[in-house]
């Protein structure tokens, strides 16, 4: 598989949070993980990007195993991370947010380009580039998030949460955006609170529940599964 995470375990301290999670993405996919608050998404997503030591398991990327490397490493590799909850600076302008993403490219003109790209994919943002990051609403904030990892120019890319806390008009702009930068050739690994956008968007599914994978397969299904419209979709 083009992407592969298998059997990752992870701890804080003596409370196991991951319980041999094996999840994989291939080449121009949407992956989902859904699961109630607590079940462990995040940290899924922190140790397949690196800021999260696994306990054991194993992460391979295009042919290449990358567990234990540094997260400025598995950025270099082309994995991009929109961060729970967007992490900006909120004291660093629209611009500066943007220009973070790129801290590793040294190709300036190219930088430039991918800017003009980012602006033109948000063009909300057009005019606000000089705003400090806070004095924006939750979805222009969000639509930095993204933006600023693409400047990255991921090939594959982690999205946790991007739609919490904003409105449903806001949520369904955001899985437009999220559908076109997968158009654009970007794989993703989506963890979504909103199962029924999560699932509509997605090709495939992991439901995680306390740490440890409990359902699988294509999204389609788990749409339909009677457990999961139960449990998260509230039917």
């Amino acid at each position: 598989m083009w992407f592969q995470a298998s059997r990752i375990r992870v701890h804080y301290g003596t409370a196991e949070a991951l319980k041999d999670v094996s999840v994989g993405v291939e080449k121009g996919e949407i992956v989902t993980i859904i699961g109630a608050n607590g079940a462990g998404k995040t940290t899924v997503l922190r140790t397949l990007s690196g800021l999260k030591r696994a306990t054991s398991g194993e992460v391979w990327f295009q042919g290449e195993r990358i567990d234990g490397r540094s997260p400025q490493d598995i950025i270099k590799n082309g994995i991009g991370h929109v961060l729970e909850d967007r992490r900006l600076f909120p004291y660093m302008t629209v611009h500066e947010n943007l220009q973070v993403g790129a801290y590793l490219r040294r190709d300036k003109a190219q930088i430039d380009s991918d800017l003009k790209n980012v602006l033109d994919r948000f063009p909300v943002l057009k005019g606000s580039e000089g705003k400090k990051a806070n004095t924006l609403s939750g979805g222009m904030q969000q639509m930095v998030a993204i933006g600023r990892a693409l400047m990255a120019r991921p090939k594959l890319l982690f999205m946790d949460e991007p739609t919490i806390g904003l409105s449903p008009i806001v949520t369904q702009e955001i899985g437009k955006i999220i559908s076109e930068i997968n158009r654009d050739g970007v794989s993703i690994i989506l963890i979504e609170q909103n199962a029924v956008l999560a699932l509509g968007l997605a090709n495939r599914g992991y439901v995680l529940e306390v740490g440890r994978i409990v359902l699988e397969g294509p999204a389609g299904d788990l749409k339909e599964d009677d457990r999961v419209r139960t449990a998260y979709i509230g039917i």
